[in-house]
């Protein structure tokens, strides 16, 4: 099964893309980040992250897509454009694939850590631990997209109460 992992943003949207076997062992296949220019209109982002998205679901084909459920911090504005980001996010992926999941980002961090408040730097030793990978997947919102994958991979029994 492949599973593709979603961290959504605006200004950079992080993916992470396993392949989980029947014994439920879980290889890296890709990961990176797809960033949109600052200086342009949020319209014109929002349809290179359309554009970048599609070619990312047509090149892996995944099987099931998963992604960080939006997170509301202090800065409101910050949260309206990952919001808009998530948005096509969910339309692209609905439209391609069909079988969508979400999690907290306590989830994600109980799922590999077992704590829930596990900081990045524990978060990522774990994602490079359990993919066998030789170093920590950079940046940082790819490491955080092949974690929400991992997740949905540890979880995958019970995901149908996680699917959007």
């Amino acid at each position: 099964m492949v599973i593709l992992g979603f961290d959504p943003g605006l200004a950079t949207l992080g993916y992470g893309v396993i392949e989980k076997d029947e014994k439920g062992n879980c290889r890296a296949i890709d990961c990176g980040i797809v960033q949109t220019p600052k200086g342009e209109s949020l319209a014109v982002r929002l349809c290179m992250l359309e554009q970048a998205i599609n070619q990312i679901i047509e090149k892996f084909k995944p099987n099931e897509i998963a992604m960080e459920e939006l997170f509301f911090a202090k800065n409101v504005k910050t949260a309206l454009s990952v919001a808009h980001a998530r948005g096509v996010l969910i339309l692209c992926c609905n439209k391609a694939c069909g079988r969508i999941f979400e999690y907290t980002p306590l989830q994600i961090k109980q799922s590999l850590t077992g704590y829930g408040r596990a900081d990045k730097k524990q978060m990522q030793k774990m994602v490079k631990m359990l993919l066998n990978l030789n170093k920590v997947p950079s940046p940082d919102d790819a490491a955080d997209a092949l974690a929400v994958a991992l997740t949905h991979a540890r979880v995958n029994k019970l995901g149908e109460h996680f699917i959007i």
